[in-house]
């Protein structure tokens, strides 16, 4: 987390008024995790979040993937995390891109004792906090994150804004992007057009929160 905190140093000391991140996936879960770290940021959108913190993707500093390791740090400690069950095989294996949602759901339930440490505790963030997630989303089921990160904020009196399609994928696009390129190994899930319907949903919102002094309130 150092890494985006000292970027939250650079903006201030340039004379920024009001820090905002966007992060889409894995950038979501960064986003989320500085602004718990950091008072000063003012905003978070996470888009297609995870609600809690997950392994290591690809190796870690000693070139290794396995076994599992932490992908965070926050003042040089690890960050508690869910590892992957490498039980899990995808529902059409073959040489096409696939959908790993179902290899998170079962880390999920393999690990479950490490859920309530991995947790990202976004009812201690001070930020304004904007979730876009789709329930169609194929590579983890950010929609259902999305809704426990609200639920988070709730049960601590603080607020969130949840913009959802259920038939939107893990890729929403905003108004003046092109759709998600494919990918050779995976499937993002929903269709141009709902991810387009999301995005679109979002966007004034996620304009004004970045753009506004004032406090979000719902």
């Amino acid at each position: 987390m150092e890494t985006f905190t000292a970027a939250v140093d650079f903006l201030t000391k340039s004379g920024a008024r009001r820090i905002g991140i966007l992060g889409v996936s894995k950038g979501a879960e960064a986003a989320l995790l500085t602004s718990v770290h950091d008072p000063r940021v003012d905003v978070v959108i996470a888009v297609s979040p995870t609600s809690r913190v997950w392994c290591n993707v690809g190796p870690g500093f000693d070139g290794e993937q396995r076994p599992y390791r932490f992908l965070w740090t926050w003042q040089g400690q690890p960050l508690p995390f869910v590892p992957m069950d490498d039980s899990w095989t995808p529902v059409n294996p073959g040489s096409g891109p696939v959908a790993i949602r179902g290899w998170y759901e079962l880390s999920e339930q393999s690990f479950d004792h490490l859920l309530p440490r991995a947790e990202i505790p976004v009812d201690r963030a001070r930020a304004d906090l904007v979730l876009v997630a789709g329930g169609d989303d194929a590579m983890w089921p950010s929609l259902r994150f999305a809704e426990q990160l609200a639920e988070r904020r709730r049960s601590a009196g603080t607020t969130a804004h949840l913009f959802a399609r259920h038939d939107a994928g893990h890729r929403p696009r905003f108004p003046g992007e092109s759709p998600a390129p494919a990918s050779p190994h995976f499937l993002y899930g929903g269709t141009p057009g709902a991810d387009a319907l999301l995005g679109e949903a979002a966007w004034s919102h996620i304009l004004d929160r970045l753009s506004s002094t004032a406090p979000l309130r719902y």
